[in-house]
């Protein structure tokens, strides 16, 4: 497999997941973090998450809107936390096979692109 590239992952489209997906390794995912250098890597290597400030409330609404407009698109569902009425958490993994699949780091360029 080539090292995937930011551009790459935005090409793709999530595959659906019942399962069955193989689970990207640590040693993979710290490959896939080279993609989306602003998401950190749990110390499990169970998912990766990325947190934002926002200017205020309506702000960090409108952001959760955007990336829900995309998961939906993709079928690839982040868990999202607002705390604090203008911080924003975001993060990824694949409850179906317990851990990261290539679709997370799908999704984490694609919100990237977003965000910038």
């Amino acid at each position: 497999m080539s090292e995937p590239t930011t551009e790459s992952l935005r090409q793709k489209k999530c595959l659906p997941c019942e399962g069955g997906v193989p689970v990207i390794e640590p040693d993979q995912a710290v490959i896939y973090l080279k993609t989306t250098p602003k998401w950190n890597l749990s110390d499990d290597s169970k998912w990766v998450s990325r947190a934002v400030v926002c200017k205020n409330f309506v702000e960090v609404m409108a952001m959760v809107n955007q990336i829900a407009d995309l998961a939906e698109e993709d079928g690839h569902h982040p868990d999202l936390h607002i705390t604090g009425y203008r911080n924003l958490r975001i993060e990824l993994t694949t409850h179906a096979i317990g851990g990261l699949s290539e679709n997370d780091f799908i999704l984490a360029a694609k919100i990237d692109e977003i965000l910038s």
